[in-house]
């Protein structure tokens, strides 16, 4: 309450009558008076106060994103897939002949193949019709028996280690030897395929690029989150922890670039946990947001492709189970591969920066990023934007489109848990309705929720979802 008067600037003489202000201004000290008495009195009831615009209650994100051009451009097949030998081992080659599966392998499409993983190291290649053989010395099959996974763990599992240098020299004999053959003659070549870049694997690098950087068609290495004995389930959820493959690429493009600049680089193999997985969180809906977050940063970062550890397997890391029913993380896989585009485009962000404490690295819990919308969809014109937003908030976000995206309709797949069990869930729900694959032959329809014009986007907390902004005539994503 404000009470203005206008005070004369002198008294005439002390018997003059008081200003007639003076009135309204007792009546307000006496109304201050009794409030202040009821306070005393017991009434604790707090004012009503307007709160800090900085509070997450009242927090508004405003997002925008750069169309003019993109930032990277990454492969048509960026999301790839992985099978491991255990499949032969075990037992499992005739899961080719379930109509199930091949339904689901084509859900993905298009991707790569890549047949390899640990069991490879131990496998023995037969050829009897390899002609490089007849010329003396070992073949085609040596090499790629003895260089298949993670060249600096050898000393542990063969008990001997081999450094860069010999490393680069058997991959530029390897592609010699295949060149004569008419069937290699045109293969690509991948490798080292390092594991987790510390400071030896980093020197091993170093070494191989410096000998066969130009031999190999790009630069492979694998990555593991978390030890496999990690068993809570908010592990999944920690920024630090999706923070750590940042780093990592970092460490590669370094080395990749001082000796080849531009050469593409792949993430050849990706697991959530090692050890095959932890039972009932690897391949729980919790572990999504750490796959999510994966070809966001890749892609963000400019990796080509990442090769998921694996389609199929016995473990906990794969998006298809023992039953040959998927799991979240394919439906997660089957949304990107439908929604997202090989072009990454910039997001401008406002309202989401807070300033870091001293000594305290900031981790973003809202983690936004924008593709072009995938030009094979044809319920999308070419020129729109998908946007996928991961929440690791306990309360939920609301965002505002700004700029070019103002005002524009926006579809949302919003994927959440479905069941009783929660982050732990195997099964996910997408805007409400459970994913199941309708028969064998076929997978259910995604059907987005359409959000009018202007309205904010309100992102629920711990979840994970794409939103198309339609018919944004971004140059961008017009074209190819």
């Amino acid at each position: 309450m404000r009470v203005l008067c206008a005070f004369p600037e002198a008294m005439p003489s002390s018997n003059s009558r008081p200003p007639a202000c003076l009135a309204p201004v007792a009546l307000f000290l006496a109304l201050l008076l009794h409030l202040s008495l009821s306070s005393q009195a017991g009434d604790r009831r707090p004012l009503p106060v307007d709160r800090a615009p900085g509070l997450k209650e009242k927090t508004l994100i405003l997002l925008d994103v750069s169309t003019k051009n993109p930032v990277r451009t990454v492969n048509e097949n960026f999301l790839s897939l992985q099978l491991d030998p255990s499949i032969i081992h075990d037992g499992w080659l005739d899961f080719l002949s379930s109509k199930r599966l091949v339904t689901l392998a084509r859900g993905l499409s298009p991707a790569f193949l890549r047949f390899g993983g640990k069991r490879t190291d131990f496998l023995q290649f037969q050829n009897l019709r390899n002609p490089a053989k007849s010329r003396g010395g070992p073949g085609p099959d040596y090499y790629l028996k003895n260089y298949e996974d993670e060249p600096n763990n050898y000393r542990t599992m063969h008990g001997r280690a081999v450094n860069g240098s010999q490393l680069g020299k058997d991959y530029i004999q390897l592609k010699s030897l295949l060149q004569p053959i008419r069937i290699y003659s045109r293969a690509s070549l991948y490798g080292p395929n390092i594991g987790r870049p510390r400071k030896n694997v980093i020197t091993l690098l170093d070494g191989f690029m410096k000998v066969a950087g130009n031999t190999v068609d790009a630069v492979t290495w694998q990555h593991c989150y978390i030890d496999g004995r990690v068993v809570k389930v908010m592990d999944f959820l920690k920024t630090r922890l999706l923070d750590t493959l940042s780093d990592q690429i970092r460490k590669i493009q370094k080395v990749v670039n001082t000796y080849t600049p531009g050469k593409k680089i792949w993430l050849e193999g990706v697991v959530t946990t090692s050890a095959g997985g932890t039972n009932n969180l690897s391949d729980s809906y919790a572990a999504g947001f750490l796959w999510l977050n994966t070809l966001g940063m890749l892609a963000n970062q400019g990796i080509d492709v990442v090769i998921r550890h694996s389609f199929f397997d016995h473990g906990y890391n794969h998006l298809v189970d023992q039953n040959f029913n998927p799991l979240p993380d394919y439906w997660l896989s089957l949304l990107y591969k439908r929604l997202i585009g090989p072009k990454v485009l910039a997001v401008h962000v406002a309202g989401l920066q807070r300033k870091p404490r001293p000594g305290r690295v900031l981790r973003d819990k809202l983690r936004i990023y924008a593709h072009c919308t995938n030009h094979h969809n044809h319920n999308y014109v070419r020129g729109s934007i998908t946007l996928f937003i991961i929440n690791l908030h306990r309360s939920r976000k609301k965002i505002k489109l700004a700029g070019t995206l103002r005002d524009k309709l926006v579809h949302q797949y919003l994927l959440q848990p479905y069941g009783q069990e929660g982050l732990k869930s195997k099964s996910v729900q997408l805007n409400g309705q459970p994913l199941v694959m309708v028969d064998d032959g076929t997978l259910p329809e995604l059907k987005p929720r359409p959000l009018r014009a202007g309205r904010t986007l309100v992102i629920p907390p711990v979840t994970m979802g794409f939103y198309v902004v339609k018919n944004v005539n971004a140059l961008a994503c017009r074209y190819r």
